[in-house]
């Protein structure tokens, strides 16, 4: 699909500036919703490589792969919304290369936009399993196509392996064995979810997965992954000599930024595009949001790379904001969420800076709220089965960091 909005430009919207955004993820889109609802007057183009108009992605790993919503239903918007609020949808399109000296973007097909602002949201991939380069057979989740594609491989209700046992890997054994799989996920660390929660709260979780009939293996190093053409299916073989056979096998361990747009345009780029606390990047009038961008911790010093989808929708926000006028940073905190056999897992900010912590309710029974503090001052939240409760305490730390 690919909307040109300007065949249709609403009068009430003038043209004195062109603000290019590329990538329809949640940052690409809510930086062009955002932009309209801020009263930017200028021509919005919004292009992404993707067919699909865009699209909330955290279904993907969970109503998609069970099957129990179609695409069309996790839509960001109704198709003529984009036209209708002048801003021009450009799917299924390619970009070639950013020239911020020229400050213009070139299409694949050798088209030409010029820009006032240039909003690079191009997201990030999943990061490749090195056993599994060349290996038929081994799925990886991030697109709407790539989910489609593993829920019809998980309809066949063969076992599945999952490597990786973060929130993204765990979503999917979770959504799997809902469809009768019998899974097996792989962890190289000493506990799931290490990235995100201390280990007194990720092991009530990987009970609730084992109570499920989820197999969860830490510590486990993947030594090669083969595929059986014959019989089907692939096995995976740990270093220390296990090997679990599957009809499926899902990667799941982590993404990458995609920056070669930014590097090739000579940005600044370093696990991710290096930006400052208003998403501005080396070059003039060339901002990035989302997983792409790599950002100032300004409450605890360094840089950090975000990669969830809240984040990347207030990230996509506040460079809108910016660019409509009003000089608008970053939220300070960073936060995400995820849905497990019905258990919602909520986090917002540092645990892992945490001295102390204050606990409501019972994390074994993984229906509790979590206030994890620093020297007094709260770091963090983490909440199981209390979204009420949650988005309270969330306010409580954006208070005590002084956000928004």
């Amino acid at each position: 699909m690919s909307e040109r909005g300007s065949n249709a430009w609403p009068a009430r919207f003038a043209k004195p500036e062109h603000t290019v955004i590329v990538g329809t993820g949640i940052a690409g889109a809510t930086a062009a919703l955002t932009l309209r609802t801020e009263g930017y007057q200028g021509r919005i183009t919004l292009v992404g490589a993707e067919a699909e108009v865009p699209y909330r992605r955290p279904p993907l790993s969970k109503e998609v792969l069970r099957g129990t919503v179609k695409g069309e239903r996790i839509r960001l918007k109704p198709d003529t919304y984009w036209s209708e609020h002048a801003i021009e949808l450009r799917t299924g399109t390619t970009v070639a290369a950013v020239d911020t000296g020229a400050a213009s973007v070139t299409l694949a097909d050798g088209e030409v936009l010029g820009y006032r602002n240039l909003v690079l949201a191009t997201g990030s991939s999943p990061r490749e399993l090195p056993e599994a380069v060349g290996v038929p057979g081994v799925h990886y989740l991030r697109s709407l196509r790539s989910a489609t594609t593993l829920a019809a491989a998980l309809a066949g209700r063969g076992p599945v392996t999952v490597i990786g046992g973060g929130l993204v890997g765990l979503e999917i054994a979770a959504s799997a064995r809902a469809l009768g799989c019998a899974v097996s996920v792989l962890e190289a660390a000493d506990r799931p979810m290490s990235r995100v929660l201390p280990a007194w709260l990720a092991d009530p979780l990987s009970a609730l997965h084992w109570d499920r009939g989820v197999e969860i293996h830490t510590g486990v190093t993947v030594a090669r992954i083969e595929h059986h053409p014959r019989r089907g299916g692939c096995t995976v073989s740990a270093s220390n000599g296990r090997a679990w056979s599957a009809a499926t096998v899902v990667a799941a361990v982590g993404t990458v930024p995609d920056t070669g747009l930014a590097q090739a345009a000579g940005l600044l780029v370093a696990d991710g595009i290096v930006v400052d606390e208003y998403g501005r990047t080396s070059a003039s009038g060339v901002f990035a949001a989302g997983d792409a961008a790599n950002l100032p911790d300004m409450l605890h010093g360094g840089r950090r790379r975000g990669e969830h989808w809240n984040e990347a929708m207030e990230q996509g926000a506040a460079v809108a904001t910016t660019i409509a006028g009003v000089l608008t940073p970053y939220p300070r905190l960073p936060w995400s969420w995820s849905d497990q056999h019905g258990v919602t897992i909520q986090v917002c900010g540092r645990p892992d800076l945490a001295t102390e912590h204050e606990v409501h309710g019972d994390p074994e029974a993984r229906d509790a709220s979590v206030v994890f503090r620093r020297l007094g001052r709260v770091v963090g939240v983490v909440a199981m089965s209390r979204p009420a409760e949650f988005r309270a305490l969330r306010q409580l730390a954006l208070a005590a960091e002084g956000g928004r």
